[in-house]
């Protein structure tokens, strides 16, 4: 049995990417078989198609790393252990293999779609949310009170991070790069948005703190962003880098970091084990997903793409002028 896949034809622009066929894999120990009607894009997946991100051991090659779809072959056994059944409609974090038709994912990492989500929107989830509550509840410990700076406020993460900070409780501050991502973000419930072209965003967050600084920073930039972050820190401050957009190499005052006692800290998930990314998805399971079925938090979807305009979307995703997430869709292309 065969499915449609995208296919990278070598590194380079959206134009590599087409439609290919590969067989149907079969989920092994431990993992089940969706049936794939949508998958989310992420920008892991641009750096990989320009060959800037490279596949972690045993992962599959075709791109994706976020899926919704039905539970169609798996151990009876092992899916009754995790609550699912045949037939179930679920939402996964993959390391891989996503754009296809079907994708095989660790049950572990497999979560039941939100009450009242369509499959578009619970596609859009698990990368983002997984993401941002590793890093800016667990890493970086916002609690309730505090104040929060978000760097890409309008981004896939940034949007789950917004919902996310106040849902905890606390005072959000954003950055984005045009008064409409600015206004899109204070309509999620972001307290205050920095246009980080017009505006230098440590002046404003010192302004809008009255000189004390945030609690958390999530930054997805680096880069020269680093120096000001720690600058724009009070005490006892966390700064939690999740992607490197700005640049790998930083130079920063280590003497505030001293001075304040910051803590600097970073991850990457796809490379971490199952145990810890299903950890994340009992805990995503347990806080989150009770406040996406009553519409406390909501995906944000930007636009979705059947699957064969695939080099639509990863232009779209490089253009930056969306605001939350792009999703393939495969029925019409199957």
């Amino acid at each position: 049995m065969t499915m449609k896949t995208i296919e990278i034809t070598g590194y380079g622009g959206p134009d590599v990417l087409h439609l290919g066929e590969r067989s149907v894999p079969v989920a092994g120990s431990g993992e089940l078989l969706i049936r794939v009607v949508a998958s989310g894009v992420n920008r892991p997946d641009v750096l990989q198609r320009q060959g800037f991100y490279p596949v972690p051991p045993g992962a599959s090659d075709v791109l994706g790393l976020e899926v919704a779809g039905t539970i169609v072959q798996a151990d009876p056994g092992e899916l009754a252990a995790a609550g699912l059944r045949l037939g179930d409609r679920v939402c996964a974090l993959v390391a891989g293999g996503g754009y296809a038709e079907y994708c095989v994912a660790p049950i572990a990492q497999c979560l039941p779609v939100p009450a009242g989500l369509s499959d578009i929107e619970a596609a859009s989830l698990p990368e983002t949310f997984f993401t941002v509550w590793s890093n800016l509840m667990e890493r970086a410990r916002l609690q309730s009170g505090e104040a929060v700076l978000i760097q890409g406020g309008s981004s896939g993460i940034g949007v789950t991070a917004i919902q996310l900070a106040k849902l905890a409780g606390a005072r959000v501050f954003v950055t984005a790069g045009s008064a409409e991502k600015c206004e899109a973000c204070l309509a999620l419930g972001a307290d205050a948005a920095i246009n980080y072209k017009t505006q230098d965003f440590q002046e404003e967050v010192l302004r809008l703190t009255d000189g004390q600084g945030v609690d958390v920073i999530l930054d997805i930039v680096a880069g020269s962003y680093v120096a000001k972050e720690v600058q724009c820190l009070k005490e006892e401050g966390r700064l939690a880098i999740i992607s490197v957009q700005g640049g790998t190499r930083s130079e920063f005052n280590a003497g505030l970091v001293l001075r304040k006692r910051l803590t600097i800290t970073g991850s990457t998930l796809r490379p971490r084990p199952v145990a810890f990314k299903g950890a994340i998805a009992q805990a995503c399971l347990k806080n989150v997903w009770p406040a996406l079925a009553d519409g406390r938090i909501k995906p944000v979807i930007f636009r979705s793409f059947d699957a064969a305009q695939v080099m639509q979307a990863h232009a779209l995703m490089e253009s930056s002028q969306h605001v939350g997430k792009i999703v393939l869709t495969w029925e019409k292309t199957s």
